[in-house]
């Protein structure tokens, strides 16, 4: 994309040009399945939220290193103790921890994504100014949606990159992992997105804290759900981030069965089903 412009009329502003370090981020804000969702215009939401975060970036990407600097406490401190005493299938806990840390980043990217989609929805005001273009409600919601599974591509790649630098992957199968942190975060954006139109105040936020800490801790992230109560293991195969966990590791450790295609679908059937919903809350919303 050009940033070339045309001189400006005398007395007049000139237009503003967008850096060319952005061209990329356009590019795959372009390249993005908006069709596939039923939002063709939704580019344009991606395309703003590249310029507003044009010069936020180290906040943007801080959300990788909680994940890395459990990966470094985890997988090398703990995983001393570890490995040799529990049975991982053959894997070194270190391997095994990491493909639970990487789905738990991709989920806890959308979280974060929650919030300004609640400020924009509640008091910025800048949804019902796009609900003025041509621009569909259905087209900002699957523009968020899209938006918020690029910060987990940003954090997969880093993720990956560090953990491949400390010797936790050992599959060819690997590179795998990064589509399926995306799948992993279209399920939680869409879903978190519709949550998040439901809320009422700044405190509601809790309530979607008291939902994500459980996925976190008891969704085989730690340790092989083996070691839980069948009662409890019911409970978990009910969990997104479950699935999600399971099909990270099944290619980053090389070990895929044909459960992946169930794993995969779940969450594919999730984004889906919260993308549909919230797309729906926002025409309600954003036409009342």
């Amino acid at each position: 994309m050009s940033t070339d412009t045309a001189p400006a009329p005398s007395g007049s502003p000139a237009p503003p040009t967008v850096p060319r370090r952005l061209d990329l981020l356009f590019l795959l804000a372009r390249l993005a399945p908006y069709r596939l969702l039923g939002a063709p215009r939704g580019q344009h939401v991606v395309e703003r939220n590249v310029l507003l975060w044009r010069n936020q970036w180290p906040a943007l990407l801080s959300g990788v290193f909680e994940p890395l600097l459990y990966l470094l406490v985890l997988g090398v401190g703990v995983g001393s103790l570890v490995d040799g005493t529990a049975d991982l299938g053959g894997a070194a806990y270190g391997e095994f921890v990491a493909a639970g840390l990487l789905g738990a980043a991709a989920m806890n990217a959308t979280v974060y994504e929650t919030y300004n989609v609640y400020f924009k929805l509640r008091h910025d005001g800048i949804y019902d100014a796009m609900g003025a273009t041509p621009a569909a409600p259905r087209d900002i919601a699957g523009g968020e949606i899209v938006w918020a599974v690029s910060r987990v591509a940003l954090y997969a790649v880093g993720f990956m990159v560090v953990a491949a630098a400390l010797g936790v992957l050992t599959s060819p199968l690997a590179l795998l992992a990064i589509p399926v942190a995306l799948l992993i975060g279209f399920a939680f954006a869409a879903l978190t997105l519709w949550a998040t139109t439901h809320m009422r105040s700044w405190n509601d936020f809790d309530l979607l804290q008291i939902a994500i800490v459980p996925l976190f801790l008891f969704s085989a992230t730690f340790y092989p759900i083996d070691v839980l109560p069948t009662w409890a293991q019911v409970i978990t195969h009910v969990s997104p981030l479950y699935h999600g966990v399971t099909a990270l590791r099944q290619v980053m450790l090389g070990q895929v069965d044909a459960w992946i295609v169930l794993h995969l679908g779940v969450l594919v059937v999730l984004g889906l089903i919260g993308f549909r919903l919230g797309a729906r809350r926002f025409v309600v919303l954003l036409r009342t």
